[in-house]
């Protein structure tokens, strides 16, 4: 016996009552469903993209993310600027927040480091790109 009682309403089962280690059971089986449907909607989407831990602590510290993946891709500034289209001057001036860099100049960079814009573009408090 499972200790389940139904109500019922014109002749048909329309509410269980079950002891709390069964709902317990069934809420747990749920959450661990909901769990599976989303590592799998994850998985589905996942680009592998990650960002390395020592990258995001000097980030934090205050370096250029520029100079953080040109620096973790191991290309030298000559190199990083001749694939952007800039002088190795202006690249130095990025790296080190002389200059924040045209929005076009990012979005080369990006793509020069093989990384998402997003990753170059400071944010405000309200979050919108500055």
């Amino acid at each position: 016996m499972t200790g389940i009682q139904y109500i019922e309403k014109d002749g048909k089962r329309e509410y269980a009552i079950v002891p709390i280690d069964i709902f317990e059971r069934l809420i747990e089986a749920e959450e661990d469903r909901l769990d599976i449907e989303e590592l799998r909607r994850f998985r589905e989407t996942d680009d592998g993209f990650r960002i390395p831990g020592e990258i995001v602590r000097r980030e934090l510290e205050g370096e250029h993310p520029v100079k953080l993946w040109r620096e973790h891709r191991g290309i030298t500034v000559e190199a990083l600027a001749g694939k952007a289209g800039i002088s190795k001057a202006y690249l130095s001036q990025i790296e080190n927040g002389k200059r924040k860099g045209t929005a076009k100049t990012l979005k080369s960079l990006a793509a020069a480091l093989a990384i998402p814009l997003d990753l170059l573009v400071e944010e405000t408090v309200s979050g919108q790109a500055a």
